[in-house]
């Protein structure tokens, strides 16, 4: 039972990395990192790409993989819990840095916002539940 929300968690990460293509043109990117050296343009769309791969890579093991992400071995808990840390990590950037100021008068942004905010903590949630379960079961 407990699969179908760790699949369910990959849907929501796939959804997630699907809606963030449309991020650098809402938000003006290419416009805004025009203004950067060369060096530090290239780097923040190498960075772009590597959490949009790794947005997929997450997607891909708990959609392919469910059942591996919950049992019990010292590796599901180590991804589980890398996966858990990561998306925990999101949400707290999330209220702690990031400006609302763009958002205050787009309503798309304030829905787009609270459709991220729910699927980063669903995400956290599912698989701190599932590093739980198998650290439970590596120490047993």
């Amino acid at each position: 039972m407990f699969k179908i929300a760790v699949v369910l968690a990959g849907f929501s990460q796939l959804a997630i990395a699907a809606t963030s293509l449309f991020i650098p043109g809402l938000l003006g990117w290419r416009k805004e990192t025009a203004l950067l050296r060369p060096l530090t343009r290239c780097v923040f769309w190498t960075y772009a790409g590597y959490i949009l791969g790794i947005h997929l890579w997450f997607a891909a093991l708990a959609i392919g993989w469910p059942s591996q992400l919950v049992n019990g071995t010292p590796l599901a808990a180590m991804v589980t819990g890398f996966i858990t840390v990561y998306w925990l990590a999101r949400v707290v950037i999330q209220f702690g840095w990031f400006h609302r100021a763009l958002s205050e008068d787009r309503t798309l942004f304030k829905i787009a916002e609270v459709g991220y905010v729910t699927g980063f903590a669903f995400v956290t949630t599912v698989f701190a539940i599932a590093t739980i379960f198998n650290l439970r079961t590596v120490v047993r």
